[in-house]
C-alpha cells in the first residue's frame, strides 16, 4: 500500500499503518508481506501512475492533497460518498484498475465527536475552504445532521460546488456563504469551526480566518496535523477556546482503509489500537 501526494513528506500514514500491520500480522498471516509506502506525485502524473501502482501489486493507496478530487476520473466509484463529495481518498485494487472510496466523511465526523465529546447532530458549523477536503467536511456535518452550515472561501464562486452536493441530500442543514477575509456570522453560544484549507501547511502561513470575534466557547477543528498546531490553532487557544488538529481524523479515517483493503470485521479493536500506537511510536 501506499500514500501518494504533493508534497507527501509531512505525511505520518507510514508509520501508522505499518504499526496496524505489524499488530495485524501476529494473529492473520495474511498481513506478514504487506508494507506502506509514501511518493510524491505531482497532479499531472496521476493519470499515468495509477496503472504503473496496479502493475506492481499495491492492493490500496491513500490519496492525500491535491490527488483527491482528480482522481475520481480515472478509478470506479465503490460509494455514494464519492459521488457527494466528489472525491476519493482510498482506492482498492481491483481486476482492472483501482475503486476509490471517501474514508475522510467518517473520519472528520468521529474525530470531531471524540475530540470534543459532543454530537454534530443541531450544531452550528462554519466551514472554510473550498476543495475537496471542504467538500467532503460539508457533506459529513450533513449527513451527521447539523443544523447551520456556513461556508466561508477567498474566493465565492467555488463555493457552488459545495452547494450543488448539499443539494443532492434528502436532510441538508440551512447553508450560508461568506468571503475571507471577513467577519464569519455565528448565531449559537458554541459554533463549531472546521479549517479545511491548506493554510497551516507550512508553519508561517497565516490563520485562514479571524476568530476574535467569536466566544471562547467556539471549538476549533483544523484537518491539519502536521505541524500539530497552525496559526489557526494557536490563535483559537489564545482565545481559551477548545482545539483539536486532524491527528484523529487521521486516525479514524486510516483505520476504514485497512477494514476495506484487509475486509476485516469493522468491530475487530486491533485496527484503531494499532493506528493510535504507530502514531505514539513516530
Amino acid at each position: 500500500m501506499a500514500v501518494v501526494g504533493h508534497p507527501v513528506k509531512h505525511s505520518l500514514s507510514p508509520p501508522m499503518h505499518n504499526a496496524a500491520i505489524e499488530a495485524l500480522a501476529e494473529t492473520d498471516h495474511r498481513f506478514k508481506n504487506w508494507t506502506y509506502y509514501k511518493f510524491d506525485i505531482e497532479p499531472d502524473r496521476l493519470q499515468e501512475a495509477l496503472p504503473k501502482f496496479h502493475a506492481r501489486g499495491f492492493l490500496g493507496i491513500n490519496l492525500t492533497v491535491p490527488h483527491k478530487i482528480i482522481a475520481t476520473q480515472f478509478v470506479s466509484i465503490g460509494e455514494k460518498e464519492v459521488e457527494l463529495s466528489g472525491a476519493c481518498n482510498t482506492l482498492l485494487k481491483s481486476e482492472n484498475g483501482y475503486t476509490g472510496f471517501n474514508t475522510d466523511l467518517y473520519g472528520m465526523t468521529q474525530a470531531i465527536e471524540t475530540e470534543f465529546s459532543i454530537h454534530l447532530k443541531n450544531r452550528e458549523v462554519i466551514l472554510l475552504g473550498a476543495g475537496g477536503a471542504a467538500r467532503a467536511a460539508a457533506i459529513a456535518c450533513a449527513q451527521a445532521g447539523v443544523n447551520k452550515l456556513t461556508l466561508a472561501n477567498r474566493t465565492l464562486s467555488k463555493l457552488d460546488t459545495i452547494i450543488e452536493s448539499l443539494e443532492k441530500l434528502e436532510d441538508k442543514p440551512t447553508v450560508k456563504t461568506c468571503q475571507l477575509p471577513g467577519n464569519l456570522p455565528f448565531d449559537s453560544d458554541a459554533p463549531l469551526v472546521i479549517n479545511a484549507t491548506s493554510l497551516g501547511l507550512n508553519p508561517n502561513d497565516p490563520a485562514p480566518a479571524d476568530l476574535s470575534q467569536f466566544p471562547s466557547s467556539t471549538l476549533v477543528f483544523d484537518m491539519i496535523y502536521n505541524p500539530a498546531q497552525t496559526t489557526l490553532l494557536k490563535q483559537a487557544e489564545a482565545r481559551g477556546m477548545l482545539t483539536a488538529n486532524g491527528l484523529g481524523m487521521l486516525v479514524f479515517q486510516g483505520e476504514r482503509s485497512l477494514q476495506i483493503w484487509s475486509n476485516t470485521d469493522p468491530s475487530t479493536a486491533i485496527m484503531l489500537k494499532a493506528v493510535r500506537a504507530g502514531l505514539k511510536s513516530f
